[in-house]
Formats: C-alpha cells, sequence, structure tokens
C-alpha cells in the first residue's frame, strides 16, 4: 500500500474538537430557549419547595426565561434526585439539592450516583436552623423534661419526619444519639403530610425547619422546646437553643443549593451560575429569605462544595458509628 496517500489524523480530531467547541458555545448562545424546570426532590410545602418557589421568579428573570418547579418526592428525596440524573445534561433540569440525597444516604448505603462525580454545584439559596416542637397534649415545656420523660418511656414517644434519609430524619437521630434517649421515628413523604397527624396528637414530636413551625408555635398548637442552630432564631427569639438546654452537640441546619449533571456544556454551567448569582442577591428574594427565617452565608459554586464536603466529613461517622440505616 502507498503510505503517501494516507490522509493524517491528527487534523481530523483537531476538526472534531473545535465543531465540539462550536457547537457547545452555539447551545449557551440560545440558552435558555424555552423554560428551565427546577426539580424539588420532595412534596410540596416544606421548606425545600417553598425556597425553590421563592427563587424561581428572580432566577427566571436573571436567566431571561420562565422558570418553572416540580416537586417529586419519594424515598428521602432520593427518587427526585435520580430522575434529574436521569434526564439530559442541558441545562433545562436543574436540582434542588439537599442534605439527604447528597449527604445522609450516600453515606448510609449504595446509590446510582456520586455527588462529585456526577453533579456540579452551582450555590446555595437556603440555610434555616431547625426546631424541636412537641404538641400541647404531652404537657412537656423543656429539653430536659423531653429527655428525662423519654429516658423514663423508651421508645412511648413519637417523632416525625419528612421521610428516612431526610434532615428531620437525621436530626432526631442526632438528638437520640446525644441525649441517650430512644423515640420511635414516624417517617412521612414530606413536612406537609406529617402536619395533620403532630397537630392532631397522633404523633407527639417533630423536628422540622423553624419557618414551618414558628406560625403553629404562635398558635399555641405546638411547644417550642429548643433551636437546633449555635445562635437562637430571629422567628423565635424566645426559643432556647440545644445548647442553652445541655445538648450542644445536637446541632443541625436545612440547606439547599441547585446543581446540574456533570455533562451539562461549560457555557451553559456558566449562564446558570452567573443567574443565581444574580437571584439569591435580589432584594426580593433575600426578603423572602428572612421571613422564612432563612439566610445564604456564603453564596456561590466553591462554598457550596466546600459545605456538602463538610457536612460528608461530619456526619460520616455518626452514621456509620451508629449503624443507621434507610
Amino acid at each position: 500500500m502507498d503510505n503517501s496517500m494516507r490522509i493524517p489524523r491528527w487534523p481530523l480530531f483537531g476538526l472534531v474538537d473545535t465543531l465540539a467547541a462550536i457547537a457547545s458555545q452555539a447551545c449557551a448562545d440560545e440558552f435558555p430557549s424555552r423554560t428551565v424546570r427546577v426539580l424539588v426532590p420532595y412534596a410540596a410545602g416544606g421548606p425545600s419547595d417553598t425556597g425553590a418557589r421563592l427563587l424561581s421568579v428572580p432566577f427566571g428573570k436573571a436567566l431571561g426565561s420562565s422558570v418553572i418547579v416540580e416537586n417529586r418526592g419519594g424515598a428521602g428525596g432520593l427518587t427526585g434526585t435520580e430522575q434529574v440524573l436521569q434526564a439530559e445534561p442541558d441545562g433545562y433540569t436543574v436540582l434542588l439539592g439537599a442534605v439527604g440525597p447528597l449527604v445522609y444516604i450516600p453515606v448510609s448505603r449504595t446509590v446510582q450516583y456520586s455527588v462529585k462525580a456526577d453533579l456540579i454545584p452551582l450555590g446555595l439559596i437556603w440555610q434555616s436552623p431547625l426546631v424541636l416542637v412537641i404538641n400541647p397534649k404531652r404537657g412537656i415545656k423543656s429539653v430536659a423534661e423531653f429527655v428525662a420523660y423519654a429516658k423514663a418511656n423508651p421508645g412511648k414517644l413519637s417523632v416525625s419526619s419528612a421521610g428516612l434519609g431526610t434532615n428531620t430524619h437525621m436530626a432526631s437521630e442526632l438528638f437520640k444519639h446525644e441525649a441517650g434517649i430512644d423515640l420511635l421515628h414516624v417517617p412521612y413523604r414530606g413536612t406537609g403530610a406529617a402536619l395533620p397527624d403532630l397537630l392532631s396528637g397522633q404523633i407527639d414530636a417533630t423536628i422540622s425547619d423553624v419557618a414551618v413551625m414558628a406560625p403553629l408555635i404562635r398558635e399555641g398548637k405546638l411547644i417550642p422546646l429548643a433551636v437546633t442552630a449555635p445562635q437562637r432564631s430571629a422567628l423565635l427569639p424566645d426559643v432556647p437553643t440545644m445548647a442553652e438546654g445541655g445538648l450542644p452537640g445536637a446541632q443541625t441546619e436545612n440547606w439547599y443549593g441547585l446543581l446540574v449533571r456533570t455533562q451539562t456544556p461549560a457555557p451553559v454551567v456558566a449562564k446558570l451560575k452567573s443567574a443565581l448569582s444574580e437571584a439569591v442577591a435580589a432584594p426580593e428574594f433575600r426578603a423572602g429569605l428572612a421571613i422564612q427565617g432563612a439566610v445564604i452565608r456564603e453564596p456561590g459554586t466553591d462554598a457550596f462544595a466546600a459545605l456538602i464536603e463538610s457536612e460528608t466529613k461530619r456526619w460520616t461517622p455518626i452514621i456509620r458509628d451508629n449503624n443507621i440505616k434507610f
């Protein structure tokens, strides 16, 4: 065979790379050309849903496109998270990520994804404390009374959560561990789904987001015992912290942020990051957070990635040493 007739292969590889780059940039130039979907892996009515809906308007304005919120609850947030990972990596499906499917569940059992390998953090949108509340029928007024009753009646007090592997579930597990008590855990499909039974007294207590519980506390329907943050909540300034109640190790908080699949074109990711940065700085969004008792301490991709990593390091020994399974 005449080797002189062979066409060099390297220019073809260079051409392929060039065409791919052009296609990626064209995709970014057109993005978004249709509605962007923020998928919340929990049922409507909880803080994750509230945070996503507060964000949708300023996020849409910054993107120059409509943004809708869809709820796909189930399996402690795992169902919705996996659905995002099955969607096209084009930037039109964005995950509302939470500590459950990003930290707790992957530490506890094998999942079909790697948070580091399969998801790109865009930025935080919400951080807020939880509060331990109890139905007034029990007559318990403080953390000390709660712990004393639980120790005298192991397994008799019931505590609800938004589902296995959710932050409300893990907050109660941490509380049990720190207090040395046994509680009956009853998981529901979302915070809103648990409220009727909690208010009726069928469930004794829960540890849930301050924004959800504050109106019920003010109406006298639930008794607050302690918030899980290092400081008292602006929404519940008269409620002591867990540390003030004698349990400084029982600290947890809700946090949510947006993520996309790693295969999403880089220019599209850049647009999403820029739009999110603009949206979370919008005065109307910040005002909405304040009403909910939430904040964003450090916005941006790097801070969100660092939070996921630090929470994973913090919770891994707690989950594994106590053999917590979801």
